[in-house]
């Protein structure tokens, strides 16, 4: 249920990177329904289209589809260069896309590193520096929402690329929050808690036993996970007119989580060789099948 109304973003032109799934979808979904032109990008074209098709018979909104992979400068130049000329200049940006590999840190390859910095450390930079520059040269205003973690203020074992890379989009919000303020840019960040999608605990636990999941939820100081409505209602907050003075914020949406708990993966210390070999297997399936939907 969103809390607003439904002509809030009406004339809001926004992209979201990673847009046809997960947490990208939900907020692209939110956008749309508020009156927002929206344009959805990743790698994976048939989830893209898939999405916007669904997002249009859902909400009416307008959707727009760019397959792209933001780990390339040049190719991320391109998509924004063709949204101003085909649509016009946006007026957001939701960096939300990301990439984790969930292992102890000392079995994880550079490549494995390397894979996750290059899509949420620069990718991140990429686009907003595509944007923000166009915004500038145009003397026109912007906003950005970056999807962070709660890790951020604690660190987190066992997913030091994500925790690091997302650290220093952090930074980055607060260093351009500052530097772009002159023009009217403003640069915020969400940091969700649990918010479980389809499959992501059987991925996140593949050792978990019934009832486990409840066991977790506990481990919140609110003693639930988040309900995507609850994310979807501060993400058309930050981006709505209304609040222009709010900048440079991470907010951690987590039901006092990372206040009570730390927010981040130190529980999984006592996890056996056998179950860290079960999350490999696991996620190198979704990995294959994520390949197979961009047909490399």
């Amino acid at each position: 249920m969103l809390m607003f109304k439904d002509s809030i973003l009406t004339g809001h032109r926004i992209l979201v990177t990673g847009g046809g799934s997960g947490l990208g979808r939900e907020f692209s979904e939110a956008y749309a329904a508020l009156g927002a032109e929206v344009h959805i990008c990743g790698r994976r074209g048939s989830v893209l289209e898939t999405a916007a098709a669904e997002i249009v018979e859902k909400t009416g909104g307008q959707i727009f589809t760019h397959s792209v992979d933001i780990r390339d400068a040049g190719a991320v130049d391109e998509m924004i260069n063709a949204i101003w000329h085909n649509s016009g200049p946006l007026t957001g940006l939701v960096n939300n896309a990301a990439g984790q590999i969930m292992s102890p840190t000392n079995k994880l390859s550079t490549r494995g590193f390397d894979a996750v910095a290059a899509t949420v450390f620069h990718g991140t930079y990429y686009t907003t520096h595509s944007v923000g520059r166009r915004w500038i040269d145009e003397g026109l205003k912007g906003n950005v929402i970056s999807i962070l973690v709660t890790w951020i203020w604690s660190g987190s074992p066992y997913v030091v690329p994500s925790a690091m890379s997302k650290a220093g989009i952090h930074t980055m919000t607060k260093s351009l929050a500052v530097e772009w303020a002159q023009y009217g840019i403003r640069l915020n960040a969400i940091a969700p808690g649990p918010f479980p999608t389809d499959g992501a605990w059987a991925r996140l636990h593949p050792e978990a036993k019934p009832g486990d999941e409840e066991k977790d939820a506990g481990r919140v100081p609110m003693g639930r996970y988040g309900e995507m409505h609850e994310l979807r209602n501060l993400a058309v907050f930050l981006m709505a007119d209304g609040c222009d003075y709010l900048t440079g914020q991470a907010i951690a949406i987590d039901g006092g989580g990372h206040l009570g708990n730390g927010g981040n993966y130190a529980h999984l210390a006592s996890r056996t060789e056998e179950e860290w070999s079960k999350v490999k297997d696991m996620a190198k399936a979704a990995s294959d099948q994520d390949k197979a939907l961009r047909g490399t």
